[in-house]
Protein backbone atom coordinates (compact mmCIF):
# COMPACT_ATOMS: atom_id res chain seq x y z
CA UNK A 1 0.00 0.00 0.00
CA UNK A 2 2.83 2.38 0.91
CA UNK A 3 4.59 1.87 -2.43
CA UNK A 4 1.34 2.37 -4.34
CA UNK A 5 0.54 5.68 -2.65
CA UNK A 6 4.14 6.87 -3.05
CA UNK A 7 4.00 6.04 -6.76
CA UNK A 8 0.74 7.98 -7.10
CA UNK A 9 2.33 10.95 -5.34
CA UNK A 10 5.40 10.87 -7.62
CA UNK A 11 3.15 10.67 -10.68
CA UNK A 12 1.24 13.69 -9.41
CA UNK A 13 4.50 15.61 -9.04
CA UNK A 14 5.51 14.84 -12.59
CA UNK A 15 2.09 15.67 -14.02
CA UNK A 16 1.76 18.90 -12.06
CA UNK A 17 5.08 20.19 -13.37
CA UNK A 18 3.52 20.57 -16.80
CA UNK A 19 0.46 22.50 -15.66
CA UNK A 20 0.31 26.29 -15.87
CA UNK A 21 1.43 27.90 -12.65
CA UNK A 22 -1.43 29.55 -10.76
CA UNK A 23 -1.57 33.29 -10.22
CA UNK A 24 -4.57 33.88 -7.93
CA UNK A 25 -4.91 32.30 -4.47
CA UNK A 26 -7.83 32.43 -2.06
CA UNK A 27 -7.88 31.51 1.65
CA UNK A 28 -11.22 30.84 3.32
CA UNK A 29 -11.78 32.17 6.85
CA UNK A 30 -14.61 31.62 9.35
CA UNK A 31 -15.01 31.99 13.12
CA UNK A 32 -12.89 29.59 15.20
CA UNK A 33 -10.59 28.52 12.35
CA UNK A 34 -7.33 26.80 13.33
CA UNK A 35 -4.59 29.43 13.30
CA UNK A 36 -1.69 27.29 12.04
CA UNK A 37 -3.85 25.86 9.27
CA UNK A 38 -3.93 29.39 7.88
CA UNK A 39 -0.68 30.89 9.17
CA UNK A 40 1.61 28.00 8.29
CA UNK A 41 0.37 27.59 4.75
CA UNK A 42 0.37 31.35 4.11
CA UNK A 43 3.92 31.64 5.47
CA UNK A 44 5.07 29.06 2.91
CA UNK A 45 3.24 30.96 0.16
CA UNK A 46 4.61 34.30 1.44
CA UNK A 47 8.11 32.91 1.02
CA UNK A 48 7.20 31.54 -2.40
CA UNK A 49 6.09 35.01 -3.49
CA UNK A 50 9.50 36.34 -2.44
CA UNK A 51 11.58 33.78 -4.29
CA UNK A 52 9.65 33.99 -7.58
CA UNK A 53 9.66 37.79 -8.10
CA UNK A 54 9.10 37.44 -11.85
CA UNK A 55 6.08 35.18 -11.36
CA UNK A 56 3.64 37.41 -9.46
CA UNK A 57 0.96 35.72 -7.36
CA UNK A 58 -1.95 37.36 -5.55
CA UNK A 59 -3.91 36.45 -2.41
CA UNK A 60 -7.52 37.05 -1.42
CA UNK A 61 -8.78 36.48 2.13
CA UNK A 62 -12.37 35.28 1.84
CA UNK A 63 -15.15 35.31 4.42
CA UNK A 64 -18.92 35.56 4.65
CA UNK A 65 -18.76 39.30 5.36
CA UNK A 66 -16.07 41.97 5.53
CA UNK A 67 -16.20 41.88 9.34
CA UNK A 68 -13.05 40.86 11.21
CA UNK A 69 -12.63 37.11 11.75
CA UNK A 70 -10.91 35.53 14.74
CA UNK A 71 -9.84 32.00 15.67
CA UNK A 72 -11.56 32.64 18.99
CA UNK A 73 -14.52 30.66 20.35
CA UNK A 74 -18.03 30.71 18.97
CA UNK A 75 -20.75 31.90 21.37
CA UNK A 76 -21.64 30.73 23.99
CA UNK A 77 -18.18 29.31 24.60
CA UNK A 78 -15.75 31.71 26.29
CA UNK A 79 -12.62 29.53 26.49
CA UNK A 80 -9.65 31.57 25.18
CA UNK A 81 -11.97 34.43 24.19
CA UNK A 82 -9.48 36.88 25.69
CA UNK A 83 -6.59 35.25 23.82
CA UNK A 84 -7.52 33.64 20.51
CA UNK A 85 -10.50 35.99 20.36
CA UNK A 86 -8.13 38.96 20.25
CA UNK A 87 -6.38 37.78 17.08
CA UNK A 88 -8.00 39.74 14.29
CA UNK A 89 -7.94 38.79 10.62
CA UNK A 90 -9.44 41.09 8.00
CA UNK A 91 -11.03 39.68 4.83
CA UNK A 92 -10.29 41.29 1.48
CA UNK A 93 -13.41 39.87 -0.18
CA UNK A 94 -16.67 38.14 0.63
CA UNK A 95 -17.80 34.92 -0.99
CA UNK A 96 -20.17 37.02 -3.11
CA UNK A 97 -17.52 39.31 -4.63
CA UNK A 98 -14.43 37.06 -4.65
CA UNK A 99 -12.28 37.42 -7.77
CA UNK A 100 -11.48 34.54 -10.13
CA UNK A 101 -9.22 32.06 -8.35
CA UNK A 102 -6.69 29.48 -9.47
CA UNK A 103 -6.09 27.96 -6.01
CA UNK A 104 -8.53 27.76 -3.11
CA UNK A 105 -7.30 26.85 0.39
CA UNK A 106 -9.79 25.66 3.00
CA UNK A 107 -8.49 25.45 6.60
CA UNK A 108 -9.94 23.47 9.46
CA UNK A 109 -10.71 24.31 13.05
CA UNK A 110 -13.32 23.88 15.74
CA UNK A 111 -15.65 26.12 13.77
CA UNK A 112 -15.62 23.82 10.75
CA UNK A 113 -18.83 21.95 11.45
CA UNK A 114 -21.44 20.90 13.96
CA UNK A 115 -20.74 17.30 14.98
CA UNK A 116 -22.98 14.77 13.24
CA UNK A 117 -25.50 12.71 15.19
CA UNK A 118 -23.86 10.21 17.50
CA UNK A 119 -20.67 12.24 18.05
CA UNK A 120 -19.83 14.33 21.12
CA UNK A 121 -20.09 18.12 20.82
CA UNK A 122 -16.93 20.01 19.94
CA UNK A 123 -15.36 22.13 22.70
CA UNK A 124 -16.72 25.39 21.30
CA UNK A 125 -20.26 24.52 22.34
CA UNK A 126 -21.41 26.96 19.68
CA UNK A 127 -23.41 26.36 16.54
CA UNK A 128 -21.83 26.90 13.14
CA UNK A 129 -23.46 27.50 9.78
CA UNK A 130 -20.94 27.16 6.98
CA UNK A 131 -23.38 26.47 4.15
CA UNK A 132 -22.08 29.59 2.40
CA UNK A 133 -18.56 28.12 2.38
CA UNK A 134 -19.79 24.76 1.13
CA UNK A 135 -21.73 26.47 -1.66
CA UNK A 136 -18.71 28.61 -2.56
CA UNK A 137 -16.45 25.55 -2.83
CA UNK A 138 -19.00 23.74 -5.00
CA UNK A 139 -19.51 26.75 -7.27
CA UNK A 140 -15.84 27.63 -7.69
CA UNK A 141 -14.30 24.18 -7.97
CA UNK A 142 -14.89 23.74 -11.74
CA UNK A 143 -12.80 26.85 -12.48
CA UNK A 144 -9.95 26.09 -10.04
CA UNK A 145 -6.58 24.68 -10.97
CA UNK A 146 -6.14 23.33 -7.43
CA UNK A 147 -8.19 22.87 -4.28
CA UNK A 148 -6.26 22.40 -1.02
CA UNK A 149 -7.88 21.53 2.31
CA UNK A 150 -6.07 21.56 5.62
CA UNK A 151 -7.11 19.60 8.70
CA UNK A 152 -10.90 19.41 9.17
CA UNK A 153 -11.37 21.77 6.26
CA UNK A 154 -11.86 18.48 4.42
CA UNK A 155 -15.32 18.29 6.03
CA UNK A 156 -16.37 21.46 4.21
CA UNK A 157 -14.96 20.19 0.93
CA UNK A 158 -16.65 16.81 1.44
CA UNK A 159 -20.02 18.45 2.07
CA UNK A 160 -19.72 20.27 -1.25
CA UNK A 161 -19.58 16.91 -3.04
CA UNK A 162 -16.37 17.64 -4.94
CA UNK A 163 -14.47 15.03 -2.91
CA UNK A 164 -16.79 12.22 -3.99
CA UNK A 165 -14.78 9.45 -5.64
CA UNK A 166 -11.46 10.89 -4.45
CA UNK A 167 -8.85 9.78 -1.94
CA UNK A 168 -8.47 12.16 0.99
CA UNK A 169 -7.18 12.56 4.51
CA UNK A 170 -7.84 14.91 7.42
CA UNK A 171 -7.03 15.67 11.06
CA UNK A 172 -6.43 12.39 12.88
CA UNK A 173 -7.99 13.50 16.17
CA UNK A 174 -11.24 14.19 14.27
CA UNK A 175 -10.79 11.58 11.54
CA UNK A 176 -14.01 9.63 11.95
CA UNK A 177 -16.16 12.70 12.56
CA UNK A 178 -14.80 14.46 9.47
CA UNK A 179 -15.10 11.33 7.32
CA UNK A 180 -18.78 11.07 8.22
CA UNK A 181 -19.40 14.14 6.03
CA UNK A 182 -18.01 12.37 2.96
CA UNK A 183 -19.42 8.83 2.71
CA UNK A 184 -18.43 8.63 -0.98
CA UNK A 185 -14.79 9.52 -0.24
CA UNK A 186 -11.94 7.04 0.25
CA UNK A 187 -10.49 8.29 3.54
CA UNK A 188 -6.84 7.35 4.10
CA UNK A 189 -5.77 7.28 7.73
CA UNK A 190 -1.99 7.07 7.58
CA UNK A 191 -1.14 10.02 5.38
CA UNK A 192 0.26 13.45 6.15
CA UNK A 193 -1.24 14.61 2.86
CA UNK A 194 -3.00 13.01 -0.09
CA UNK A 195 -3.08 14.05 -3.76
CA UNK A 196 -6.12 13.04 -5.79
CA UNK A 197 -6.35 14.73 -9.16
CA UNK A 198 -6.17 18.47 -8.56
CA UNK A 199 -7.34 18.13 -4.94
CA UNK A 200 -4.79 18.10 -2.12
CA UNK A 201 -5.94 17.23 1.40
CA UNK A 202 -3.72 17.28 4.47
CA UNK A 203 -3.80 15.92 7.97
CA UNK A 204 -4.12 18.20 11.00
CA UNK A 205 -2.70 21.64 11.75
CA UNK A 206 1.08 21.51 11.06
CA UNK A 207 0.57 18.95 8.27
CA UNK A 208 -0.98 21.70 6.17
CA UNK A 209 2.38 23.43 5.86
CA UNK A 210 4.11 20.22 4.75
CA UNK A 211 1.33 19.59 2.26
CA UNK A 212 1.63 23.07 0.76
CA UNK A 213 5.42 22.72 0.61
CA UNK A 214 4.95 19.46 -1.32
CA UNK A 215 2.55 21.32 -3.62
CA UNK A 216 5.19 24.04 -4.16
CA UNK A 217 7.75 21.38 -5.04
CA UNK A 218 5.33 19.80 -7.51
CA UNK A 219 4.80 23.07 -9.38
CA UNK A 220 8.00 25.04 -8.87
CA UNK A 221 10.64 22.36 -8.40
CA UNK A 222 13.07 21.24 -5.74
CA UNK A 223 15.33 24.28 -5.90
CA UNK A 224 12.46 26.67 -5.21
CA UNK A 225 10.94 24.66 -2.36
CA UNK A 226 14.40 24.24 -0.80
CA UNK A 227 14.83 28.00 -0.86
CA UNK A 228 11.39 28.44 0.73
CA UNK A 229 12.08 25.83 3.44
CA UNK A 230 15.50 27.25 4.30
CA UNK A 231 14.12 30.77 4.66
CA UNK A 232 11.31 29.45 6.87
CA UNK A 233 13.78 27.30 8.85
CA UNK A 234 11.12 24.61 8.62
CA UNK A 235 11.97 21.01 9.56
CA UNK A 236 10.03 19.60 6.63
CA UNK A 237 8.35 16.18 6.36
CA UNK A 238 8.80 15.03 2.76
CA UNK A 239 7.15 11.60 2.94
CA UNK A 240 3.35 11.83 2.57
CA UNK A 241 3.02 8.58 4.54
CA UNK A 242 5.04 9.82 7.53
CA UNK A 243 2.07 10.14 9.85
CA UNK A 244 2.45 8.77 13.40
CA UNK A 245 -0.78 10.41 14.54
CA UNK A 246 -3.00 7.86 12.82
CA UNK A 247 -1.59 5.35 15.31
CA UNK A 248 -1.88 7.77 18.22
CA UNK A 249 -5.60 8.18 17.52
CA UNK A 250 -6.19 4.55 16.40
CA UNK A 251 -7.48 5.63 12.99
CA UNK A 252 -8.02 3.21 10.12
CA UNK A 253 -8.93 3.75 6.49
CA UNK A 254 -12.60 4.38 5.76
CA UNK A 255 -13.59 3.21 2.27
CA UNK A 256 -16.41 4.88 0.37
CA UNK A 257 -19.94 3.55 0.78
CA UNK A 258 -20.99 1.72 -2.37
Amino acid sequence: MRSVISSIFLFALEASAYMQRPKSFGMVLYPEFELLDVGGTLEALNMLARVIPNDTITLSILAKTMDPVTPGPIFPDTISAAFAGHQIWLPTHTFDNAPPLDVLLVPGGLGTYNPPAGYPPLPSGGVTNNSDIVDFIRDRYPSLQYLISICTGAALVAQSGVLDGHNATTNKAQFNETASFGPKVNWIAQARWVVSGNIWTTSGVSAGTDGVLAWIEALYGNETVTDVVNQMEWNRVTDPLDDPFATVWNDVDIPPVE
